[in-house]
């Protein structure tokens, strides 16, 4: 769960930099078909975030 929470962290970074067109015609692809969280990148970083909790709460050691 901890590797979902880094590869959300990692989406929510990439569709920020998506919305302020500093990936290129990448992040124009992205944003064609990801358009809800090039607007509110927030919204993945926040799945990053419960995940990682989620992650920490479950884990056994």
């Amino acid at each position: 769960m901890l590797f979902v929470a880094g590869a959300l962290a990692v989406l929510s970074g990439l569709f920020y930099a998506a919305a302020h067109h500093e990936i290129g015609s990448f992040g124009v692809t992205m944003c064609q078909y990801g358009s809800t969280f090039c607007d509110n990148p927030s919204w993945v970083f926040v799945g990053a975030i419960l995940a990682a909790l989620w992650g920490t709460f479950v884990s056994i050691r």
